[in-house]
């Protein structure tokens, strides 16, 4: 079977490495999974021309921070702040959630992200109570097309699975090179005991695993980073979510180590957990990528959540981020935070074509093509995205959703709503 090959024509290219720059009049050429050619004038030599002239064409959105299966409680918290937040989300809701409420909310919060440009993601879950829970929510990310990292999460209130972390890693998501791959996503020094960390992390070396973890000043280690290097924990395959509570010299400790950081800036805002920490961690040296976290308290788009991080650094930061700073941490940092930056977050030539189209004909994007970069941070939604590909597949086209399921994933996901909120 021969290799698609897709030809988009005439765009308003903007590619993010080294750095955001605008290339207008410029085609991208796609053959099988791979970018192959960036520039004017390109011959189509047999690709399905897709015709972006009137169109953005950049790298797909990249989601460092995300609870997928809380999609089936979405706005159910969103005058809470980070204690109340627990107990009902994590503490009364998570612990309803059966294997196919796992895979409704996954899949449907899978699509949603690709419906509003995001091609990247780490699903952090958190609510796999038995290895049924587990395999219904890896089912649901291999059917929704999304590039994803599955963070094997602890539940709230629940047992933990080694067993079956080992069973997954071996069984399911062995291959690193795939389009959904594996990380452990534990409690870590911040919220277990020391013992608990040491094993979990060892667990993780053992299987040859990334780390991502929700990281704060206490309750358990007022310096949690520190508390890692003095135990022989601290290494580079660590992503810190948060960290707004954290002191400069532990942010220092995490970029000397290699490791990298997401930040929530619409979260980590909603629920009060401290004054915005992205300035503060890249100004330490730390790849910083931008996460939507809990869309049971706000949008699930990247849109929102690069706003939120240019309002809130023009707040806390001397100087603030640019509208560049933050398209590229939305973009090639996040995937550099994931450890993806080989294969995604850019455009260049060899990498997987992970590429969207956003309308410039749209009423709330006329004229800005004066500066396309400003006009994706600050004017675009989720409603301008108008062709989505993953690893050259496309997955949206023409502002639709490329899903034969999609009805009954919609249903199944009301169905799932109406069980875990009927109690």
């Amino acid at each position: 079977m021969a290799e698609s090959r897709f030809l988009l024509r005439n765009g308003y290219v903007i590619d993010t490495d080294p750095a955001p720059v605008v290339r207008p009049g410029t085609d991208v050429l796609i053959e099988g999974d791979r970018i192959i050619e960036v520039g004017p004038g390109l011959s189509a030599d047999g690709a399905t021309v897709i015709d972006a002239t009137d169109r953005i064409v950049l790298p797909g959105f990249v989601d460092t921070h995300r609870h997928l299966w809380q999609t089936a409680v979405r706005a159910g918290a969103a005058d809470l702040d980070l204690g109340a937040y627990m107990g009902l989300v994590l503490g009364q809701y998570g612990p309803r959630f059966r294997p196919q409420d796992i895979h409704a909310a996954t899949l449907v919060g899978a699509l949603d992200a690709l419906d509003a440009g995001i091609t990247t993601l780490i699903d952090y879950s958190h609510a796999l109570h038995t290895p049924e829970h587990a395999d219904a929510a890896i089912d649901a990310l291999h059917t929704s097309g999304l590039r994803t990292v599955f963070g094997y999460g602890f539940p709230f209130h629940g047992d933990q699975h080694p067993a079956d972390i080992r069973r997954i890693r071996s069984e399911r998501l062995s291959d690193d090179q795939a389009l959904v791959t594996m990380s452990l996503a534990p409690a870590g020094p911040s919220f277990s005991p020391i013992e608990t960390v040491t094993a979990d992390w060892h667990l993780a070396d053992d299987l040859g695993l990334p780390l991502t973890i929700h990281v704060s000043s206490g309750p358990v280690a007022a310096r949690p980073i520190t508390a890692l290097r003095e135990n022989g924990l601290l290494r580079g395959n660590t992503l810190y979510v948060h960290g707004n509570s954290l002191d400069d010299d532990e942010l220092k400790l995490i970029a000397e180590s290699g490791g990298t950081a997401s930040v929530t800036p619409a979260t980590e805002a909603q629920m009060r957990v401290g004054a915005p920490v992205a300035g503060r961690l890249r100004s330490a040296g730390v790849t910083v990528g931008l996460g939507v976290d809990a869309v049971s308290s706000l949008p699930g788009d990247m849109f929102s959540v690069m706003r939120a991080a240019l309002l809130a650094s023009q707040i806390a930061d001397n100087p603030p981020l640019t509208v560049g700073d933050v398209l590229k941490m939305a973009t090639l940092d996040g995937a550099a935070a994931l450890g993806l930056a080989d294969r995604t977050g850019s455009l260049r030539p060899g990498k997987q074509a992970d590429v969207i189209l956003l309308r410039l004909n749209d009423l709330n994007m006329l004229t800005t093509e004066r500066d396309p970069i400003a006009a994706v941070v600050t004017a675009a939604n989720p409603d301008n995205v108008d062709t989505v590909l993953v690893a050259g597949q496309v997955v949206k086209a023409n502002g639709k959703l490329l899903h034969g399921d999609l009805t009954q994933a919609v249903r199944s996901l009301r169905a799932t709503a109406a069980t875990v909120n009927d109690h």
